[in-house]
């Protein structure tokens, strides 16, 4: 049984699986080309099972260090063969390709939901995507590299067991999870499919490691934003305490200040605990925010292409504003600006998540790693911005805009991140060459911008159980 999509690219359906579905069907003006049925669900996407593209080459393997990675067996493994879920996203695809220019083998999993936000929302990437098959062609065609891909659903347990058991990783960099903050807070169905969609599928990924790769090393990405804005130093995931004469290390308290926020917390616990319980073996990066949108691979040709979202709902501060500057709109500053968070560049979260792999947990270890290389105020970013801006004859505008979430305007912040540094990691600082680089790229696209979408539209207040509809 076989799919034949309009790229002309057959996607197999493993034995056994049934169609199931889970995203809403006034979206399916992206799923003209695929087969698919839905369910009663108020969310669906094409979960469509164990379906897999493939090209004919293999990678070329390289020797990666082992570094405690050990097999229940005991004899030493290397991490050669890297299944990245969510490797059609902004940070999932630029690892995918970053990984394969290295020599790993990767297989991409994907159920291709991010794009169906776009549908769902009315919003759109800066930057024109294309297809995830035409990305891969387009990487093999460039490279000569294959990376495998398997479209389908993570929470869907039978599609990821026979990914798993066809694919066989040494490791899983985990990016498949529902990213935004404000879009978990729209209502009261986006809470419900952010929180089913982000930890039932974490669970799904640890059972499976558990039941057919038992010494595959999980990285996965969290968030700052388990931590909050505590009035204390945030540690890299533990802090040792002394109350009342006697002292221990504990997980570093979580304040997740929205869904989306809370659900990364919720994986972090059920890592910890399978790490404890299982022996698995798992590195958590509490990632910052991350800016910019080129790293060599991607800008090798335009079919290679990342997104870049600018929208109040997935868009990040840093790349927001220079789109804003680009076309003319103030910066919108929520509040006071004060808000001060860890922030890094795309090229060094790839480069992150290649010195974890090559340096896994030990069995049974929980790693938390803080992932970001400088911190920033809101403020101080709108002030970097306008400096860029008219270092390039633009003239930028500032303006403070109600706060739609619920947050401290002002606080105490100094997050630890020194252990990626300590593996290796070359940070690409803020520089104003940087700034002017991605200013001038959102110049280029700025006719793609719709200028509807740059106000915030979802309140952390306001978000109630109706479902909100986007009008045209």
């Amino acid at each position: 049984m076989a799919h034949l999509l309009s790229t002309s690219c057959t996607l197999k359906i493993a034995p056994g699986c049934k169609p199931n579905s889970r995203l809403n069907q006034d979206s399916l003006a992206f799923s003209a080309s695929f087969s698919f049925q839905t369910s009663k669900l108020p969310f669906r996407s094409f979960r469509l099972p164990v379906e897999r593209f493939r090209t004919n080459s293999t990678l070329q393997e390289t020797t990666i260090p082992s570094s405690g990675f050990r097999a229940s067996s005991g004899e030493g493994l290397k991490a050669e063969k890297v299944m990245v879920i969510g490797g059609d996203g902004y940070c999932g695809w630029a690892t995918a390709l970053h990984l394969s220019k290295k020599g790993y083998e990767v297989a991409i999993v994907d159920s291709l939901v991010r794009r169906l936000f776009d549908q769902q929302l009315g919003i759109d990437s800066l930057t024109p995507i294309s297809s995830i098959h035409s990305r891969v062609r387009r990487w093999k065609a460039l490279t000569g590299k294959s990376i495998e891909l398997y479209i389908g659903d993570i929470c869907d347990f039978e599609f990821l067991s026979e990914t798993f058991k066809s694919f066989e990783p040494d490791a899983v960099v985990h990016f498949g999870e529902q990213r935004s903050a404000p879009y978990s807070m729209i209502d009261r169905s986006r809470a419900v499919f952010t929180q089913n969609n982000n930890v039932i599928g974490t669970l799904n990924v640890l059972f499976a490691i558990k039941e057919y790769r038992d010494h595959c090393h999980l990285v996965k990405l969290g968030t700052m934003g388990e931590y909050g804005t505590p009035n204390i130093d945030i540690e890299e995931g533990y802090i040792t305490i002394t109350h009342n004469g006697r002292t221990d290390t504990l997980p570093y308290p979580k304040q997740g200040s929205s869904f989306y926020h809370l659900s990364k917390v919720h994986d972090s616990n059920n890592i910890a605990f399978t790490c404890k319980a299982w022996g698995i073996r798992a590195t958590d990066l509490n990632q910052g925010v991350v800016y910019g949108v080129k790293t060599p691979e991607t800008d090798m040709h335009e079919e290679l292409c990342n997104r870049l979202d600018y929208d109040g709902v997935f868009g990040t501060a840093l790349n927001r504003f220079c789109v804003q500057a680009a076309v003319g709109h103030p910066l919108t500053v929520y509040g006071k600006g004060g808000q001060t968070r860890g922030y890094l560049d795309i090229r060094d979260t790839v480069q992150c998540v290649e010195l974890a792999i090559a340096n896994p947990a030990n069995r049974g270890e929980f790693r938390v790693f803080n992932q970001f290389t400088e911190q920033f105020s809101v403020n101080e970013l709108a002030a970097l911005v306008t400096k860029a801006g008219k270092n390039l004859g633009i003239e930028v505008q500032t303006t403070s805009v109600p706060n739609p979430r619920v947050e401290a305007e002002e606080h105490y912040y100094n997050a630890k991140h020194t252990k990626l540094i300590e593996l290796g990691l070359q940070p690409h600082l803020l520089s104003d060459s940087l700034l002017d680089s991605l200013l001038n790229f959102a110049v280029e696209y700025k006719d793609r911008v719709d200028m509807k979408q740059i106000m915030p539209s979802v309140s952390w207040k306001g978000i109630g159980a109706k479902p909100k509809t986007v009008a045209a």
